[in-house]
């Protein structure tokens, strides 16, 4: 089953991101994959400190996981597995790419501020030519209705 790979971060365009993944799951019978990388900055402290700064973290993933889960399975009948790894976004999901080979679309959110798409997508596509999948980007100020339209 093909799967579309979707990165979960705290920016606004993530929700139409993972609409659009979801609805096209959905449509097509594939899977979703939900990447949450975690930047090793938030670990520069003494191992005690940094061990529960790395659990607080994964908790707050997970939680923040199981909305999208919820929705995901509730109204999509889509059933998405969550990743986690740690390290630098744009290298970490070039990994998970290239470890999970049932991966066979990368869908990223575009921000729609003046300072551009953001950093990952800025970042990504200027590998896109070399990636071993599509990219895929979500506008973010996409309407729920008009992505239900394109899906």
């Amino acid at each position: 089953m093909r799967k579309f790979l979707v990165v979960l971060d705290d920016s606004r365009e993530c929700l139409n991101a993972m609409r659009f993944a979801a609805m096209r799951a959905a449509h097509t019978g594939g899977g979703i994959a939900i990447l949450a990388v975690i930047p090793p900055e938030e670990f520069n402290h003494w191992i005690g400190v940094s061990d529960i700064m790395r659990e607080e973290a994964r908790d707050r993933i997970e939680a923040h996981f199981e909305v999208f889960a919820k929705w995901m399975r509730d109204r999509q009948g889509v059933h998405p597995e969550l990743v986690i790894r740690e390290g630098e976004p744009v290298p970490e999901i070039l990994a998970q790419i290239h470890d999970d080979p049932s991966i066979g679309v990368l869908v990223l959110g575009a921000g729609s501020e003046k300072s551009g798409p953001g950093p990952l997508v800025t970042q990504l596509i200027k590998s896109s030519g070399s990636l071993p999948v599509p990219i895929t980007v979500v506008p973010g100020d996409l309407s729920k209705d008009k992505l239900e339209s394109i899906t």
